[in-house]
């Protein structure tokens, strides 16, 4: 997977924009006090996450599909290997779900982010200038 791809910014959590600097505070997404908490803007090329107010109401839709996909691999999964009734399969399914919860909240964002935000290679490479401005006199 390379840069510039919008499956490289979806696989490392990194702004859509540039590709440098994480979405999220903090990586892991177990840590249930602080998993939803992003950056207000990317501390790299300073883009701003939410594009409007109420932006990523939109990635409920993409939530809901992920979690359809988990809900049907653990079908699959549970119909090859341990040919479950209903009862048991819903909880099964409850638990993967529940378990998977933030990861799915976190891809999802990030998914509904790289919609609407196409990669800039311009500014993902910041000029020397940049990065070591000259001493004041």
């Amino acid at each position: 997977m390379r840069k510039g791809t919008k499956l490289y910014s979806v696989r490392t959590g990194t702004c859509p924009r540039c590709q440098e600097d994480k979405i999220f505070v903090f990586c892991n997404p177990y840590d249930l006090g602080n998993f939803m908490k992003m950056h207000e803007r990317c501390g790299h090329c300073g883009f701003k996450y939410e594009l409007e107010t109420g932006f990523f109401y939109g990635s409920m839709y993409v939530n809901y599909a992920l979690a359809i996909a988990v809900s049907v691999a653990v079908l699959v999964i549970t119909k090859l290997f341990y040919p479950l009734e209903v009862t048991p399969y819903l909880i099964v399914n409850g638990i993967a779900l529940l378990l998977l919860s933030p990861v799915i909240y976190r891809l999802g964002r990030i998914i509904w982010l790289n919609i609407f935000v196409k990669y800039d290679p311009k500014v993902g490479i910041k000029q020397e200038s940049d990065a070591h401005p000259a001493p004041e006199e």
